[in-house]
């Protein structure tokens, strides 16, 4: 296995405190040739691989519960949105149970064939060569030998390829759900709770494009040629605008304790997979490198896979928990299923996201879900701090995706589009990622236990500039800043520039100026 040394800063007020690879002893080993392998349903599995070159040890699942409460992971499965159904879970139980047999079966064989050595040994070393020879206990036990031997051969593939198809059909199960969640798709979201007022206009309120546009914050037009649609530029005042969002944040965050980290934007697809996404799977809303040249690397949609990734395969000391860690990266997104929202700064392939993303024990079952209610707090904190009106929502069971025991998103109201906008979520994934990615503290005693992992979105920058334009935007086309920004931005008002905007004059257009002249010497 792999391993690596971390270092965590500071938790909470605690020392420093260095992250210890995880790593487990194992009975047995033998090597095997490896082939790269693919889910029963087509998509290539990177967290198999990872494991079978070595990388990291198996996933963890808690197979005990498939198979002791089926029909509650049945029931669990057909409420969420995905392919897995009845059917599934009942093949998954099958294969466990079949490969538990299996391995039954070679725990037997091998004791026998290491007492079966013991047996050979103690007769040669009584016997001579020739007494042997004539001695029926010595051939027949030689025998029993040699049938164990052919039977363990045939039994060894046979455990790994049931091995494979059962991760291949395990590791597609949901995280268990919270029985406060409510049941089916987006409608049913119960709404929790509202926070501030919807702001009151004497005209009519335009939208953060065109607000963007006219304050020079903003460019999204002449773009497909340059860097493809969804895109954008952000210019003087908007930069700054993002910049001082991302510092407001921080700043707020590590005043709470946070650790601040830099992540990487490029990860293996074992890490996404272990949090619970498909890079390779049909129509993903991940970004892949090309494979011929950087293989199994693919651009992170969240700073959440990042951070999951650092933790992989380490154990936190469990005085320092629970972990509570911020950074802030560049997020891409492919947004490939869906046509809404292809003008503006709402659904774009690229933009700048602080994210929270905490790892707590499981003593009492409670410390996950706490966490939860405390990032969702601080997001609250901070949104108020905005002086924006939004609501927080308890997410259904459809919207939960794989990894999520609970799910709390907070939309803002945005006046330009008439209608709330998702600015944040935070789950809480229990065991789900730590599972799968060897995610472990440390008890005082040194052994290992799983940890829980929660994420929140802090600050998404594009959605959140969105409700600051539309919400403080006054009659003269001008913005108010937020008093709170005020000190990041070093603005109370955003203004028309004093430059002149650039001028379009490319083709496609009525009135193209002309070309200028050959120049003449």
């Amino acid at each position: 296995m792999a391993t690596c040394i971390g270092m965590v800063a500071r938790v909470g007020g605690a020392a420093l405190t260095v992250l210890k690879p995880a790593a487990r002893q194992c009975s047995r080993q033998r090597t095997s040739v490896f082939i790269p392998h693919r889910f029963s349903h087509g998509v290539r599995s990177s967290l198999y691989e990872h494991v079978r070159e070595g990388y990291s040890d198996k996933p963890e699942l808690d197979m005990r519960v498939v198979c002791e409460e089926t029909d509650k992971v049945i029931a669990n499965v057909e409420s969420r949105k995905g392919d897995l159904r009845a059917d599934d879970v009942s093949k998954i139980v099958c294969v466990w149970q079949e490969l538990q047999a299996v391995r039954t079966e070679i725990s037997e064989l091998e004791q026998q064939k290491s007492n079966i050595g013991v047996i050979v040994r103690a007769l040669v070393t009584k016997n001579d060569k020739k007494a042997l020879a004539n001695l029926p206990e010595y051939t027949q036990t030689l025998q029993r030998g040699r049938d164990i031997r052919n039977r363990l051969n045939q039994l060894y593939p046979k455990e790994t390829e049931l091995d494979e198809e059962h991760y291949s059909r395990a590791l597609r199960l949901p995280n268990t759900t919270h029985p406060d969640v409510p049941v089916g798709d987006e409608s049913q979201a119960r709404v929790v709770e509202l926070v501030g007022e919807k702001p009151e206009f004497d005209f009519k309120p335009r939208g953060h494009v065109e607000l963007g546009e006219e304050l020079g914050l903003i460019r999204q037009r002449h773009l497909s040629h340059i860097s493809g649609h969804r895109s954008y530029y952000l210019r003087g005042a908007g930069a700054r605008l993002q910049i001082a969002l991302q510092n407001f944040t921080l700043d707020t965050l590590q005043r709470k304790g946070f650790i601040p980290m830099v992540v990487p934007d490029m990860l293996r697809g074992a890490v996404f997979e272990g949090c619970g996404m498909q890079p390779n799977a049909h129509r993903s809303q991940v970004y892949s490198l090309d494979p011929a040249r950087f293989p199994d690397l693919s651009l992170a949609g969240t700073g959440e896979v990042g951070v999951a990734g650092y933790f992989m395969d380490h154990a936190v000391n469990w005085k320092d928990l629970p972990v509570r860690t911020v950074c802030s990266s560049t997020c891409y997104r492919a947004e490939t299923d869906t046509g809404r929202e292809t003008w503006g700064l709402y659904r774009v392939h690229h933009f700048n996201k602080v994210e929270m993303f905490g790892v707590t024990a499981d003593e009492t079952g409670k410390e996950s879900s706490q966490l939860l209610e405390e990032f969702v707090s601080l997001q609250k904190e901070m949104f108020s701090a905005l002086e924006l009106h939004y609501r927080v929502l308890d997410m259904p069971t459809q919207e939960l995706g794989p990894p999520a025991h609970r799910k709390y998103d907070i939309e803002a109201w945005m006046p330009g589009r008439n209608s709330y906008g998702e600015i944040s979520s935070g789950s809480n994934c229990t065991d789900y990622q730590s599972r799968r990615l060897n995610i472990l503290y440390e008890k005082e005693d040194g052994s290992l236990q799983y940890a829980h992992t929660v994420n929140a979105t802090a600050c998404a920058i594009p959605r959140t500039i969105i409700a600051i334009l539309e919400t403080h935007q006054t009659k003269e086309g001008t913005v108010r800043v937020p008093r709170a920004l005020q000190p990041y931005l070093g603005l109370e008002v955003l203004e028309k520039p004093k430059y002149t905007p650039l001028k379009y004059i490319g083709p496609n257009q009525h009135n193209r100026p002309p070309r200028p002249p050959p120049k003449t010497r």
